[in-house]
């Protein structure tokens, strides 16, 4: 068979075949990674709109109890009220720069008699026990609160916890641990309260602002789609050289493309090459 009727079998046909599902696999992950690019940017511009917004109040913000969009991460509200003390609860597996930990959630009761969930911030594990060794306590009597909203989290199959300690930060299994009417859209990551105590958990830090490798992956994932079309396109011609090695006009072809090769300066590594073949 010469010329290029080979293209046409089936066995380039398969070759074909395998290039563009490999084409169609690099393709989709390089907009899989797109997808989280668009996703870590979304993240930020709700950090660059809300983390330093003037708080408004919580009843402006939250119309209904479980009232929450996620447009609204990490936007201010101000809550006045006072700390339920007695039903604070402690979140377990909260790590902190790798160091292991809690977060400490105390709701509050605010004026119209709901209930916000405050997390109060960030404490490592005791030394001799699994739980902090302190916890600062909140101010007792009424309290003006500042918090940043974030969404509640789902129950996870597999945590378990007990007592005064909690898996998930799942606000509608604090609003039957509370039995007080309790905002189940969203709770609050504090920022201050007043009168502030002496002591008070680890404070929340803003996120980085990091879109992530993300741009670059799927940049690469789709060189690698197009890369499959070329090596196909090297691979045909291979053939064809080697079916067609008799045709005079292929053999005019080698001749020449040895001729460049021969006439081409010769790299450190094909000097290094013959000297060391000189000595064998």
């Amino acid at each position: 068979m010469s010329g290029w009727k080979f293209v046409f079998s089936r066995r380039w046909a398969g070759y074909l075949a395998l290039t563009i599902v490999f084409a169609v696999v690099c393709s989709g992950l390089g907009t899989w990674q797109l997808n989280r690019r668009a996703e870590a940017l979304a993240e930020i511009a709700k950090v660059d709109a809300n983390f330093d917004s003037t708080p408004v109040p919580v009843n402006e913000a939250l119309p209904q109890l479980d009232s929450f969009d996620e447009s609204q991460k990490w936007l201010q509200v101000e809550l006045k009220g006072t700390y339920l003390i007695d039903d604070e609860l402690l979140v377990r597996n909260r790590p902190l720069n790798i160091n292991p930990g809690f977060e400490v959630l105390t709701p509050l009761l605010l004026d119209d008699g709901t209930v916000f969930v405050v997390n109060r911030g960030w404490l490592p594990t005791g030394e001799a026990q699994d739980a902090p060794d302190v916890v600062p306590a909140a101010p007792s009597g009424p309290v003006t609160v500042v918090v940043r909203l974030k969404a509640g989290e789902p129950t996870l199959a597999g945590r378990s916890a007990s007592g005064n300690q909690i898996a998930t930060i799942n606000l509608d299994d604090i609003a039957g641990r509370v039995d007080k009417p309790t905002y189940t859209g969203a709770y609050g990551l504090m920022v201050t309260e007043d009168p502030a105590p002496a002591e008070r958990p680890v404070a929340v830090t803003r996120p980085v602002r990091d879109e992530g490798p993300h741009l670059s992956y799927a940049f690469q994932w789709y060189v690698f789609a197009l890369m499959g079309f070329i090596g196909l396109g090297w691979a045909v011609r291979q053939e064809y050289r080697t079916i067609n090695a008799l045709d005079p006009e292929e053999q005019d072809r080698a001749a020449e493309r040895a001729r460049k090769k021969a006439a081409k300066p010769k790299s450190d590594a094909d000097v290094e090459d013959e000297l060391l073949g000189n000595h064998r």
